[in-house]
């Protein structure tokens, strides 16, 4: 999910229906011979006449079924992971690491330990990994020119949900799946009512994000509908950031990564009817850590850590460091155009506020009872309008203004390269650092 701009310091439905492929089950058993075997008994008259007798049938033994993912998915990954084991997408090795972490048995129990611990194993992230990757996996395959944005983020949605198997704060999606169209990097999600259309020739970021109690998947790809030109664009930011991923690391200062990414976004241009287009950072926008419940990283009174993505200068470099067991989303974006982005368009994205009140005190019942449902239903976690209407809220316009009025909810406009003919691309990673090595959870055979 794209962070904030920095301050100036449920059923499928496509346009073509399908039919839905059912889970394939298949029953693996090891058939013993059943048939009646005559065999000459030991007590046998000496007159040769065979006493004979039946040898009993071998009872079936049947290993269990094995569940395979559905077309659209809907089978959740619990029941085809039965032993709750899921894939480690890919391990990397610290760069320039002296200690030898990787086979340090300290560091090695350190992993041990945290595999104990409900709160910390990595089993949870894991999940929500693989989540993502089967979700994306049917979702780049049958996005279409011509589908309503709704329809794109209905079947990211109601994936996300089955597969995770959708269960209040135990298990759910993460923020509002992020559609954003050519020059808009970042923050659009059709709101209710809006019948906005993919085109032939749009370039577009997909963004969405899982969460297994509370750990955070947050994971983007750019796809190009447009002039096969704009591919060297996405080539760039995919570029830049398996660079953020490499350079990320234990003890990492974050002004050093920002300046790699840099350096390799905007060592590409692009040409596009013969005009050559240099490729720039979006240098307001930038990864972040991520904290259980918290896409942007805040930890209590403590906000996250980000990722910048352009070199920073002055009193603006941000000498932090990386730390043994955060989890981060790398993510670069890269434009044609100003490098910067606004905030522009009807707003879709929200977050309560990190020091909202337990209780509203103002005269609005309905505000007061709007708030109680977004505690009850999103917590601390984003949501969008199509989300207060997923859990039944009506006629509720009136109470979430008055509540990002009032500074109880925030709201997050679409992000926008202003300059006319823009484009722009991001490409999303979350790397886990772990005491061994780097896990980089939503990598999959796709970026």
């Amino acid at each position: 999910m794209a962070p904030v701009a920095v301050p100036t310091l449920e059923d499928l439905s496509i346009s073509e229906k399908k039919e839905e492929k059912k889970p394939d089950v298949v029953d693996n058993e090891d058939e013993e011979g059943d048939e009646e075997d005559d065999v000459e008994g030991d007590d046998a008259p000496e007159s040769g006449d065979a006493k004979k007798k039946k040898k009993k049938k071998k009872s079936k033994k049947k290993k269990s079924a094995t569940v395979t993912q559905s077309e659209p998915p809907r089978v959740g990954l619990s029941k085809i992971y039965k032993n709750g084991v899921y894939p480690i997408a890919e391990e990397v090795e610290y760069k320039n690491d002296t200690t030898s972490r990787i086979t340090s048995a300290e560091m090695r129990e350190k992993e041990r330990l945290a595999q104990e611990d409900p709160s910390t194993r990595y089993s949870n992230i894991r999940k929500g990994g693989e989540v993502h990757r089967q979700v994306r996996s049917y979702v780049q395959r049958n996005i279409k020119p011509g589908m309503k944005m709704t329809e794109i983020a209905e079947m990211v949605e109601n994936g996300t949900r089955a597969l995770v198997e959708e269960n209040g704060f135990e298990s759910g999606i993460g923020f509002p799946t992020g559609l954003s169209v050519n020059e808009v990097a970042a923050h659009y999600t059709p709101n209710p009512g809006d019948n906005k259309i993919l085109q032939k020739g749009d370039v577009l970021k997909v963004d969405f994000g899982v969460h297994v109690n509370g750990r955070i998947v947050d994971s983007a790809f750019t796809m190009n509908f447009g002039d096969p030109s704009w591919d060297k664009l996405l080539e760039a930011v995919k570029d830049a950031t398996n660079t953020g991923i490499s350079e990320a690391g234990i003890d990492v200062r974050l002004c050093d990564i920002g300046e790699r990414i840099q350096e390799v976004m905007e060592s590409y241009e692009v040409e596009v009817n013969g005009k050559i287009y240099p490729v720039k950072s979006i240098s307001n926008l930038n990864g972040h850590s991520i904290t259980p419940y918290s896409i942007h990283g805040a930890r209590g009174d403590l906000p996250g850590k980000s990722v910048p993505i352009v070199k920073q200068h002055g009193s603006n470099i941000d000498t932090q460091r990386m730390e043994e067991g955060e989890y981060f989303a790398i993510e670069t974006f890269g434009s044609t155009g100003n490098g910067r982005v606004e905030e522009q368009g009807a707003c879709s994205h929200y977050a309560l506020a990190q020091h909202a009140p337990e209780r509203y005190t103002g005269h609005h019942q309905s505000a007061k009872t709007l708030l109680a449902s977004i505690k009850r239903n999103f917590g601390s976690l984003p949501f969008c309008r199509r989300y207060l209407e997923h859990v039944g809220e009506k006629n509720y316009l009136l109470a979430l203004n008055t509540l990002v009025k009032e500074g109880i909810v925030l709201d997050y406009p679409p992000l926008v390269d202003l300059k006319p003919g823009a484009m722009t691309a991001q490409f999303e990673h979350t790397i886990l650092l772990r005491p061994t090595c780097k896990e980089v959870v939503s990598r999959g055979d796709d970026y």
